[in-house]
C-alpha cells in the first residue's frame, strides 16, 4: 500500500487501471487490485472464512460501542480491529460441526477500569430485566459516578438491544424493560461500566441468560 499528500490530480477514490485509491485515517492511499486466484480455497482457508463471517456478523450491530470502549488503538489498529481479532481468537467455538459464537467469551468493552463485582441477572414481572452488582467505588479508577453500558442478545432473531446509559456504580441495581419482541425469549446479557468522562472503560462482564418473562 503506497501513501501520497500531492499527485497530478491529488487524491483519488476509487479504481483506476490496476491500482484502487481511498483516503483511509487522515491519509490519500493507493493500493493494487488484489490478483485473482484460480486455485481452489483449502479446507483451512474455508474455515477460516467461515470465522470470519460468524464473528464480522455478530460484532457489526454493536460496532459503535466496540469502537468507542475496546482497548486503546495499537498504530493501524483500530478498536474494532481489536475486538475482531480478539473475537476471531477467542469468541468463537464449534457446535455440531458449525461455527458459533462462544458468548460468555464475548466482551463489549476492554479497559483499565473496575468492573461489575458480584453480578447478579434475573428476570421479573412485565418484561424487566434486573441487573444487580456490589458497589465497588474506590477500587482502583473505580468511582461512584462510572455509568453502567448493558447489552441484551437474542441469538434466535440476531437481535442487541444496548441500554446506556443503564445507571450508576453506586446505584447496585438497574430495573431494564425488555421490548416487546423479546417477550418469552432467552436473552444474553454483558455489562460494562464507563467513566463519566467516557475515557475509560472496564472489561466487561457476561451478565448470563435468562427468559424474559
Amino acid at each position: 500500500m503506497g501513501t501520497f499528500t500531492k499527485g497530478i490530480l491529488g487524491g483519488f477514490s476509487g479504481k483506476v487501471g490496476t491500482v484502487v485509491g481511498a483516503y483511509w485515517r487522515g491519509k490519500n492511499v493507493m493500493r493494487s487490485l488484489p490478483r485473482q486466484s484460480s486455485k481452489p480455497a483449502t479446507p483451512s482457508q474455508e474455515a477460516q472464512r467461515t470465522i470470519f463471517r460468524v464473528v464480522a456478523k455478530f460484532l457489526y450491530p454493536i460496532k459503535g460501542i466496540l469502537a468507542a470502549y475496546f482497548g486503546s488503538p495499537e498504530g493501524d489498529k483500530s478498536r474494532f480491529n481489536l475486538a475482531m481479532s480478539y473475537h476471531l481468537k477467542e469468541g468463537v467455538h464449534e457446535v455440531n460441526d458449525q461455527i458459533e459464537m462462544d458468548l460468555p467469551k464475548v466482551l463489549i468493552s476492554k479497559g483499565a477500569l473496575q468492573g461489575l463485582k458480584n453480578p447478579g441477572f434475573v428476570a421479573q414481572a412485565n418484561s424487566v430485566m434486573e441487573v444487580t452488582w456490589d458497589d465497588n467505588s474506590g477500587q482502583g479508577l473505580a468511582g461512584p459516578d462510572d455509568t453502567l453500558t448493558v447489552v441484551v442478545y437474542n441469538s434466535t432473531l440476531e437481535l442487541f438491544e444496548v441500554f446506556a446509559p443503564a445507571g450508576l456504580r453506586e446505584d447496585t441495581q438497574a430495573s431494564l424493560t425488555a421490548p416487546n419482541y423479546m417477550s418469552g425469549l432467552e436473552v444474553h446479557a454483558w455489562a460494562t461500566f464507563i467513566t463519566p468522562s467516557g475515557d475509560v472503560a472496564a472489561t466487561s462482564v457476561y451478565l448470563g441468560s435468562l427468559t424474559v418473562t
